[in-house]
């Protein structure tokens, strides 16, 4: 008695080829259940961030606990509200442990499935990721993202190097982040024609303009001023790479909590703003071990932003896109003129685009499983006018970007979120 649905009679249709099949049908198949089905509004109910930084005096736990009391409070609900969880967290190992006990145990949570996950500096928004499918499937009304990270305390002055598997314990001690980083910033400079003094300004002035964001920023890890002077005189780390130009290492943690639209009405909540696309690319080898790949641009970005893109349904990104806090690589700014954009001030606080206006990575710290969430955390706060002195007029969407592993091996992931209808 009931209607069937426009996808299953599509689906049906096909299904009677089914001795002729090929891989085109199957496609055929897949691309009208995506375009038949419906697609479900999911919103962000309430977020939270503790303090980024040397927390010296905060374990784990306290850290957790700081980012999910601000959630819960701006979201309007109780623990015992949250049916499900994603928790995470990229080198376990070194702090809290394996499996989601930690965050259930921290948080107290009623006994509700807890999928830890890991995703290289990806991690956080792939945690964001589960929480909003649990939601837009309809397995849950209400689910929570945490994502944390507690290095310092660990005796690394970077990263640590162990415990991340045999594989990586062969060929990381010969591997450094600024190190194969400094190759691609090269490689773009020999594809390009790029002066070095120019690359070199064009750095200087992203970690001037991020210092400068972190400095009105009260969360921020560094929240110093510095000039282009202090950035191009800074000891060199790893050619053109110099100390300014280089993250730290931070703990921290930051909360996302999800609904549907409708409910989060019925707590109360107007001005929603939803999440308009959450894409990750991951590599493949090819980056690695095809001639193809030139070594001056991420791939797996430049695929997870046209797919996030599409999502959302931004066609213009360099037009519509309000916000970015990102890594590289969006299609923001031509192949080749990104540099420019930089020095012209595109990406300034009083920019077309700003980026990084929370500090970003360099300055608002790095804590490998909180970062995506964190990002979330400025958008959420700019989308809904509450960034005090850093908000940047009426922003409609917020594009957030995390890299995680190296240019020729890593995990890439887009999220876009803005105002619900937009």
């Amino acid at each position: 008695s009931r209607v069937p649905h426009p996808a299953i009679n599509r689906v049906a249709e096909l299904m009677t080829r089914l001795p002729e099949f090929d891989s085109s049908d199957w496609r055929l198949i897949r691309d009208a259940c995506r375009s038949s089905l419906p697609r479900f509004d999911i919103v962000l109910l309430g977020m939270g961030c503790s303090q980024f930084g040397e927390r010296w005096e905060a374990n784990d736990e306290d850290l957790m606990v700081e980012a999910f009391e601000e959630a819960t409070k701006d979201a309007g609900v109780e623990r015992h509200q949250i049916e499900a969880a994603w928790f995470g967290t990229a080198i376990e190992d070194q702090h809290v442990g394996k499996s989601g006990v930690p965050l259930a145990m921290t948080l107290r949570l009623p006994y509700i499935p807890v999928t830890r996950v890991e995703n290289y500096c990806a991690t956080g928004t792939e945690a964001f990721r589960g929480a909003c499918y649990a939601v837009a499937s309809g397995a849950v009304d209400i689910a929570l993202a945490l994502g944390v990270e507690k290095l310092k305390d660990t005796g690394y002055g970077g990263l640590p190097q162990r415990g991340r598997g045999n594989l990586n314990n062969l060929y990381w001690p010969n591997l450094s982040a600024p190190g194969s980083f400094a190759q691609l910033a090269t490689a773009y400079s020999a594809k390009h024609g790029v002066d070095r003094g120019d690359l070199k300004r064009a750095m200087a002035h992203i970690s001037v303009k991020s210092h400068d964001n972190a400095s009105k920023n009260p969360k921020a890890h560094l929240r110093n001023r510095i000039t282009e002077d202090d950035v191009l005189n800074a000891p060199m780390v790893a050619e053109p790479l110099g100390l300014y130009d280089c993250c730290g290492v931070s703990d921290g943690s930051a909360c996302a909590i999800v609904t549907t639209p409708e409910i989060a009405r019925s707590l109360g909540k107007t001005d929603l703003i939803g999440v308009k696309a959450c894409q990750i690319a991951v590599s493949n080898g090819q980056e690695l071990q095809y001639d193809e790949w030139d070594g001056s641009y991420f791939a797996t970005t430049r695929i997870a932003a046209k797919r996030a893109y599409q999502e959302a349904g931004i066609k213009d990104p360099r037009n519509q896109v309000s916000l970015l806090v990102v890594h590289e690589d969006l299609n923001i700014s031509a192949e080749g003129k990104g540099i420019g954009d930089v020095l012209d001030g595109f990406y300034d606080s009083a920019g077309s685009v700003p980026c990084q206006i929370d500090g970003g990575l360099k300055c608002f710290g790095h804590p490998i499983g909180a970062s995506g969430l964190r990002m979330l955390y400025e958008m959420y706060l700019q989308l809904g006018g509450r960034a005090g002195e850093r908000q940047t007029g009426d922003p409609v969407f917020g594009l957030t970007h995390n890299l995680g592993g190296f240019p020729s091996q890593n995990v890439s992931s887009v999220t876009i979120v803005g105002r619900l209808g937009a």
